[in-house]
C-alpha cells in the first residue's frame, strides 16, 4: 500500500541525468556466473541480481498490469528503476523505459490510453506522460525543483504534486547573516532531527495545479506557505496519504499540524478535505474546536468512494500509540456520519479499495500472513477472501479481477491475479524465474509452539537447502524488530531467512508477543514490558526447536535489528549459555540515553511507559530497570554490533555504548559502522559488506 516518497528512493539510487546529452543506459547484468550456477544456492551476490518489482496497477479495462522494476549494478553501486507492463491474458511483457534514467510512480490515465510517471531524464525529477505503448514521452513539468510525488485528477485537468518548501531557519548562517561560514544549528524546541535528517526548516507540501496544453502549472500550496509541517507525513512521505475524488474537485490528505515538543510526543494526524473551487480546507476528524480530543491517534490513507459520497480511511484510537489497531473508518461528506466498519474484527485494515459505493476490499494481517478481506457499509461482518501462506502487500481491482503484489518466504514480489468473488489466485509474472531456476531454496516449516504461559505461538522454521535430517546444523534465533512488525511471509533483501539457510543455518523466526496478526491483546503485551513475556516467547521457540535431533544445541546464535537488536543485547545478559554468538544491528542498549537521543518521543513514551525521571511511574521504572546496559556484567558471548551513522531513530551512539561495554568487559566483539546509512542498509556495496561481516561472524563462532 505504502509508496514511499520518491525523492528518498531516488537519493538511495544515486542516479543522475542530463538534459540534451542523456547518459548511456546503466548496464544491468542479472545473469548468474558459472560458479554461482554450480553452487546452486542463494548468496548475497545472487540476491542483489534479483529484480525488485513494485508500484503495480491494472489498466482501466483490466487488460494490462503496469509496474516499476528496480535493478542494480554492483560495480557502480547504484540502481535504476524502469517501467513495464504485462498482458493479463497472454503474459506478454513489454519494457516501456530504458536504464538511462529513473522512471517511477507510473499511473494510468482515466481512459487507459496514456501513462503518467516521474523521471529524471531531463536533469531533475519531473512529471512526464507517454502513450500506453511507451512511445512519445512528453515532459509535463519543468520546475526549478524536484517533483516528489503526484496525483492526476480523474478529469485530467488538475494534479496535486509534492515539493519541498523552506519555512523556518535553523542554520546559523540564516540567523546570523554576517556569519555565512558558520555551521551551527540553532533550535528552541524539539524535533531537532527525524529518522535520518536534521531539521533545517524544510517541509514537504502539497500543491494543486491546473494542466493546460499538456503542461503542469506551478499551482497553489494548499498546506500554506508558512506551515512548518509535512503533508504527507514525515519521515516516509507516503503518497498514498493523498487522494482525489472522481469529480476532480476535492483532494483528501493526511496532516499533522503540530510543531516542536507537541509534534514529538503526539501521533495525532487527521484527514483534511481541500475544495479546489473555494480554496477551503475541512478537518473531518475534528470538525470543531470542541472536538479537538476526538480521534486523537493516527488517521491516514483517505480513499473516496466512486460517487464521492464517502471517504474511507485508517484510524488508530489511542493517542501516542503508533501500533494501535488500524480501524477501517468511513465518513459521509454530506451528513458527517462516521462508521467503524471493523469494530468486531481483531486485525488491522490497510490498502482500502472501493468496490462500487457499498463495499470495501482491504488487506489484513492474519496469523503471520496478509490476506484480502471485504466488508460492506451496512454490515460490519468482515469476510476473508483469500487464504494461504503468503503476503499480499498491495493490490488494484477492476470489476471482478484483482492484481496483487505477493511475497512468500520462498519468493520475492511477483504479481498474481485473484478472483474477487472466490479468492482463487494465479501467478501472473515470473520476474525472477531465471534466478529461481538456478538456486535451491530451503523448506519452510510452519510450527506452533507452546509458550511459558500456555499460549500457542506461530514460528517459521527455515531449513537449509538439501536438508539432511540425520545431520546437525547450527541454528539461529531471529529476533524481529519494530517491535510491532509481524514475522510474516515477507521477502527481505537483507534479513532473509532463505539467505541465512543457504549458508547452512536453520533459522527460527517466532511470532512472539507484541506482533500483529494474532489479535490486539497479543500485540499490546509488549508495550511497557520489553523484558517480559515476549523475551520468554523467544526462548520457548528456540528451546522447542533445539529438541530436534538436527538442531545443534552447541552451535546456536541469536541475531536481530532495532527492537530485535535490543532483544539480542538483553538476551546476552540472560541467555543462560544457550548461544555461542550474537549479532545486534541498530539495537537499543541504554534506555535512559535512548530516551534523550531518539526523536519520536511518542514511541518511547508508549513502549517504555514514560520518561526515566518519572519515579512514580511503575511501568516506566520497570522498563528502565531492565535496560540491557544494566546486565553487561553477565555478558559472556562474542557479539557483532552494526549501526548506521545517519540513524536518528535508534542513534548510532547506542551501538557505540554497547561496543565500549563489550570491549571493557573482555567480550570478543566487533563494531561495523556505516557512515552513509541510517536505520537500514540500502546501498548495494554496503549491503554486501554487511552480509560478509554478518556471515563471517556466524561462521567464525558457529561452524
Amino acid at each position: 500500500m505504502k509508496k514511499i516518497l520518491l525523492m528518498m528512493a531516488i537519493a538511495a539510487l544515486g542516479l543522475q541525468s542530463c538534459d540534451e546529452n542523456r547518459p548511456a543506459p546503466l548496464t544491468i547484468d542479472n545473469a548468474l556466473t558459472a560458479q554461482e550456477i554450480a553452487e546452486a544456492r542463494l548468496t548475497p551476490e545472487v540476491i542483489w541480481k534479483m529484480s525488485r518489482a513494485s508500484q503495480s496497477s491494472l489498466s482501466p479495462d483490466g487488460a494490462w498490469l503496469l509496474y516499476a522494476q528496480t535493478d542494480y549494478s554492483m560495480a557502480e553501486n547504484r540502481g535504476v528503476t524502469t517501467l513495464w507492463k504485462e498482458s493479463v491474458a497472454t503474459k506478454e511483457v513489454i519494457k516501456l523505459t530504458d536504464t538511462s534514467s529513473t522512471a517511477t510512480a507510473p499511473t494510468w490515465s482515466a481512459d487507459g490510453q496514456s501513462i503518467y510517471f516521474l523521471s529524471n531524464r531531463s536533469g531533475s525529477m519531473q512529471l512526464w506522460k507517454m502513450s500506453a505503448d511507451g512511445k512519445n514521452p512528453t515532459q509535463m513539468s519543468d520546475f526549478a525543483f524536484d517533483v516528489e510525488g503526484y496525483g492526476i485528477a480523474p478529469t485530467g485537468n488538475h494534479a496535486w504534486y509534492i515539493r519541498t518548501v523552506h519555512v523556518a531557519d535553523h542554520r546559523s548562517a540564516d540567523v546570523h547573516k554576517d556569519m555565512d561560514k558558520s555551521k551551527a544549528r540553532i533550535y528552541d524546541d524539539l524535533m531537532v532531527r527525524h529518522w535520518d535528517y536534521w531539521e533545517a526548516g524544510d517541509y514537504r507540501h502539497i500543491f494543486v495545479a491546473t494542466i493546460e496544453g499538456g503542461k503542469l502549472n506551478e499551482g497553489t500550496d494548499i498546506i500554506g506557505a508558512e506551515s512548518a509541517w509535512d503533508a504527507p507525513l514525515a519521515p516516509y512521505f507516503d503518497t498514498a496519504e493523498i487522494a482525489w475524488n472522481n469529480a476532480g474537485t476535492v483532494v483528501a490528505y493526511t496532516g499533522k499540524p503540530l510543531r516542536g515538543t507537541a509534534y514529538a510526543v503526539s501521533t495525532d494526524s487527521d484527514i483534511y478535505l481541500y475544495d479546489i473551487a473555494t480554496g477551503t480546507t475541512k478537518n473531518i476528524c475534528k470538525p470543531s474546536e470542541e472536538a479537538r480530543d476526538v480521534m486523537p491517534g493516527y488517521d491516514r490513507y483517505p480513499v473516496f468512494s466512486p460517487s464521492g459520497e464517502w471517504v474511507a480511511f485508517s484510524s488508530m484510537r489511542r493517542a501516542g500509540n503508533e501500533s494501535d489497531k488500524e480501524r477501517l473508518f468511513v465518513y459521509n461528506i454530506a451528513s458527517e456520519e462516521m462508521r467503524d466498519l471493523t469494530a468486531d474484527f481483531d486485525y488491522n485494515a490497510a490498502n482500502m479499495v472501493w468496490n462500487g459505493n457499498e463495499e470495501i476490499y482491504f488487506i489484513a494481517p492474519i496469523e503471520a500472513t496478509h490476506q484480502i478481506c471485504r466488508v460492506t457499509l451496512n454490515d460490519s461482518e468482515v469476510e476473508v477472501v483469500t487464504k494461504g501462506d503468503h503476503d499480499i502487500n498491495a493490490f488494484t481491482k477492476v470489476n471482478e479481477l484483482i492484481a496483487a503484489e505477493v511475497t512468500r518466504l520462498t519468493m520475492a514480489t511477483e504479481f498474481f491475479t485473484i478472483n474477487a468473488t472466490n479468492g482463487e489466485m494465479e501467478q501472473l509474472s515470473a520476474i525472477n524465474k531465471p534466478i529461481y531456476d538456478q538456486v535451491t531454496l530451503g523448506e519452510v516449516q510452519k510450527r506452533w509452539v507452546k509458550t511459558t504461559d500456555g499460549k500457542q505461538m506461530l514460528v517459521w522454521v527455515t531449513l537449509p537447502p538439501n536438508f539432511d535430517p540425520t545431520k546437525k546444523y547450527p541454528t539461529l534465533l531471529y529476533c524481529q524488530g519494530g517491535p510491532q512488525n509481524v514475522v510474516s511471509q515477507s521477502w527481505s533483501y537483507r534479513w532473509n531467512y532463505q539467505l541465512m539457510a543457504a549458508q547452512g543455518y536453520i533459522v527460527v523466526a517466532p511470532n512472539r508477543r507484541g506482533l500483529p496478526s494474532f489479535g490486539q491483546e497479543w500485540l499490546d503485551q509488549i508495550s511497557g514490558d520489553y523484558s517480559g513475556q515476549n523475551i520468554r516467547d523467544y526462548l520457548a521457540a528456540i528451546d522447542d526447536v533445539a529438541k530436534e535431533p538436527w538442531a545443534d544445541e552447541e552451535r546456536m546464535g541469536c541475531v536481530g535489528a532495532s527492537y530485535g537488536g535490543y532483544s539480542v543485547y538483553f538476551l546476552a545478559g540472560h541467555h543462560e549459555k544457550r548461544f555461542k554468538a550474537f549479532i545486534s544491528h541498530c539495537g537499543i542498549f541504554n534506555f535512559e540515553s535512548m530516551y534523550g537521543h531518539t526523536e519520536e518521543l511518542w514511541f518511547v513514551n508508549n513502549d517504555y511507559g514514560g520518561a526515566y525521571w518519572d519515579k512514580k511511574n511503575a511501568t516506566a521504572q520497570r522498563s528502565y530497570a531492565n535496560s540491557p546496559h544494566k546486565f553487561v556484567d553477565k555478558w559472556d558471548t562474542p557479539i557483532l554490533i552494526i549501526t548506521g551513522e545517519y540513524d536518528y531513530r535508534i542513534p548510532y551512539t547506542q551501538s557505540l555504548e554497547a561496543f565500549t561495554a563489550a570491549r571493557l568487559n573482555g567480550i570478543p566483539s566487533r563494531l561495523v559502522s556505516f557512515e552513509n546509512e541510517a536505520h537500514q542498509v540500502f546501498k548495494p556495496q554496503n549491503s554486501l559488506v554487511w552480509n560478509r561481516e554478518f556471515f563471517g561472524w556466524l561462521d567464525k563462532y558457529l561452524k
